[in-house]
């Protein structure tokens, strides 16, 4: 049987849609979005000071330069910034497409920065999957996505994981370290119906995965065999995606969103849209910044 644990709320910021949650080992901080209010997020646990950032469009995911500043993903490419708040400067482009936008993206064990994409109305297989070089260029993985989310690796970056939402499953696939190419994917999980959605996700040491479920008012630990192991549980339906931070990498933060519900479900969840920590007993994969 699956072991509970209960999550506390650290940040309540009411966001539309949090999500992307990345914990910058360099400056101690927390950095996530939300998408929808057009919006970088930099958390500080120690002064409970939050920085703000705002975009010109909606962003999809944000990670740390190994140089200082931030890659940001955008409705329609990516872009660099050399410090926070500094001036965005585009670097890289999406296959030109008024009907999607970025959702989701992490940086690879060698600095790679992977993107997915998805269609606006969360239905079309309009979504693609990107890989951002740090020299710029930028190479299509996958295509015919629905909503791409939930990236991650095992510690040793042989092992990739990665959710296209609809199809309620983790899947896995090898993951060649030196080139960042992608090998077939195969079912690592699949959700039985009424569990809620797959939406993002971090590995632990263990490389157990932890995903959020949206609709599902948890987060699920599945062990590196993908049989249950953990279960947090949360005062929110939608949550959206987890990362490990803290000094040691073993607080799970939960980021998620209020978008979609109306006033009664927000009497019952006024919490919605809140950041959430637990204390999950596990530590986290170390998340490589991006080395563009």
């Amino acid at each position: 049987m699956a072991s509970q644990l209960t999550a506390e709320p650290v940040l309540d910021i009411a966001a539309q849609l949090g999500e992307g949650p990345v914990w910058d080992g360099e400056t101690g901080t927390l950095l996530f979005i939300d998408i929808l209010a057009r919006r970088i997020f930099r958390w500080h646990p120690g002064s409970e000071a939050v920085d703000t950032m705002d975009t010109p469009s909606h962003v999809g995911a944000v990670a740390p330069r190994g140089r200082g500043g931030l890659v940001v993903a955008l409705q329609d490419g990516c872009l660099l910034a050399d410090a926070w708040d500094g001036d965005l400067r585009p670097v890289a482009s999406f296959a030109p497409d008024e009907r999607t936008r970025a959702n989701d993206g992490k940086v690879d064990p060698l600095g790679r920065f992977l993107i997915g994409t998805m269609a606006y109305d969360g239905v079309s297989p309009l979504g693609s999957l990107y890989r951002l070089e740090p020299d710029g260029s930028l190479c299509l993985l996958r295509s015919a996505v629905t909503i791409s989310n939930g990236l991650g690796w095992t510690a040793d970056g042989r092992t990739f994981y990665y959710v296209d939402t609809p199809t309620g499953r983790i899947e896995t696939m090898r993951y060649d370290a030196d080139t960042g190419a992608i090998g077939p994917a195969s079912t690592f999980v699949e959700l039985e119906p009424g569990a809620g959605s797959p939406d993002g996700l971090c590995v632990d040491v263990e490389g157990g995965v932890w995903v959020a479920l949206w609709g599902g008012w948890a987060v699920r630990r599945y062990d590196a065999d993908g049989r249950l192991d953990t279960v947090v549980d949360l005062p929110v339906s939608q949550p959206t995606s987890c990362a490990f931070g803290g000094p040691s990498l073993d607080e799970l933060y939960i980021t998620s969103a209020r978008v979609g519900l109306d006033a009664a479900a927000l009497g019952r969840e006024p919490l919605a849209g809140a950041i959430f920590r637990a204390r999950s007993g596990m530590r986290g994969v170390s998340v490589a910044p991006f080395g563009g």
